[in-house]
């Protein structure tokens, strides 16, 4: 494997550390029609809209308008496909919107008086569909000086509507983004080490240990990402991480193994594995498991690749026409939906990664999600 030298190593580092009322549908509306499949494609874009689309024939259903400035457009699908909650205004509120119909049926304002609450994509929704969890980063505005408060696990009832108020609160620790309800009843909460929380009585364990692990002297602490952790499909939790193994502890960067690994958390199951899982040779924003086999992972950024866990290696890469954020995947794993940062969506075959379609889009995503909901009837 090739050598990264330090500078590069370190913009590596400092971009995957990088990581956002009147509603309705707004007027470019498509209704569904006999023969629509149930499987929908989720994502917001600028200046402030839900685009809810059909995955079988690539285009918008319906644009649906969700209050307050745009914010980064995390999104977290409701159990039934129903609902969509969207973290807007500026990280500040989270909004429940019926993707058929675009009501806005729930809301969370969560700063008031002098405190200005922001969420950095830490929305989620409870196995059962009756609790929104949020992570708050809560700061007093003082006339002289902003007083940084302790962030918190914010427990929501769904079925209080508009403007509900959090059933319960606990403390966690700062760095939380990404977050995801278990089976189990816990919140795994994606920070320097990847976490769980009972939301039921604030207790919490350490799942996978990262900013805190022990691996000796050869090991390159990870630097750890999740912007984007959309693993719907098949009920998993990913954390990207980079790390390196060095031939000695004088640390030589150049001789240095570099190396993809991840955290990986069975919803169903709270239980996690974390394992380099192939060679770090470009970046990777998001990562997504094949539906059919696990083992197989999809990721983009400038590329879309194809990679094989068991055997540490990546199968396949393909070039990508623009910077991507966010990927995801049909139900029975045929199709690759590549968005983020600009206004289009990349279709690409799951087997060959050869572009097979595009979405255009009315505005840019910026950090938005890329969800899949879908609906029983």
């Amino acid at each position: 494997m090739s050598s990264i030298k330090p500078h590069r190593t370190a913009a590596l580092a400092g971009l995957l550390g990088a990581a956002v009322l009147a509603a309705g549908c707004a007027t470019k509306t498509m209704a569904p029609t006999a023969g629509v499949t149930d499987e929908y494609l989720l994502t917001v874009t600028r200046p402030g809209q839900l685009q809810v689309m059909d995955m079988q024939a690539h285009a918008i259903l319906r644009s649906c308008d969700i209050p307050g400035k745009f914010g980064s457009g995390s999104i977290a699908p409701s159990p039934d496909g129903r609902t969509a909650f969207v973290l807007s205004n500026m990280w500040e509120d989270v909004y429940g919107i019926d993707i058929e119909t675009c009501e806005v049926v729930f809301s969370a304002i969560q700063s008031g008086g002098d405190i200005r609450v922001k969420t950095f994509q830490s929305v989620a929704v409870s196995v059962d569909g009756r609790e929104l969890y949020t992570v708050q980063n809560p700061v007093r505005h003082l006339p002289d000086r902003l007083e940084v408060l302790q962030p918190q696990l914010a427990v929501y009832n769904i079925a209080d509507g508009l403007n509900a108020q959090p059933a319960r609160t606990f403390p966690v620790n700062r760095r939380i983004t990404k977050i995801a309800a278990t089976a189990t009843g816990e919140v795994i909460l994606g920070g320097a080490d990847v976490e769980a929380i009972d939301p039921r009585t604030g207790a919490t364990r350490v799942v996978t240990a990262l900013a805190n692990w022990d691996r000796g002297p050869l090991w390159l602490p990870p630097d750890a990402f999740a912007m984007h952790s959309q693993g719907e499909h098949v009920n998993e939790y990913i954390m990207p991480y980079v790390t390196a193994r060095f031939e000695s502890e004088e640390w030589d960067f150049d001789a240095a193994e570099w190396w993809w690994g991840f955290s990986r958390v069975d919803l169903a199951t709270g239980r996690a594995e974390q394992m380099e899982i192939f060679p770090l040779e470009f970046i990777i924003f998001t990562m997504v498991s094949d539906p059919n086999d696990r083992n197989i992972l999809y990721g983009a950024f400038n590329t879309v690749s194809r990679h094989d866990v068991a055997k540490k290696e990546t199968l396949a890469v393909e070039p990508l026409d623009h910077t991507y954020y966010a990927i995801n995947i049909s139900g029975d794993g045929s199709k690759l939906f590549i968005g983020g940062a600009g206004n289009d969506i990349s279709i690409h075959d799951s087997a060959s990664l050869a572009k097979i379609g595009s979405i255009q889009l009315p505005g840019d995503m910026s950090t938005a999600d890329l969800r899949v909901a879908r609906i029983r009837r």
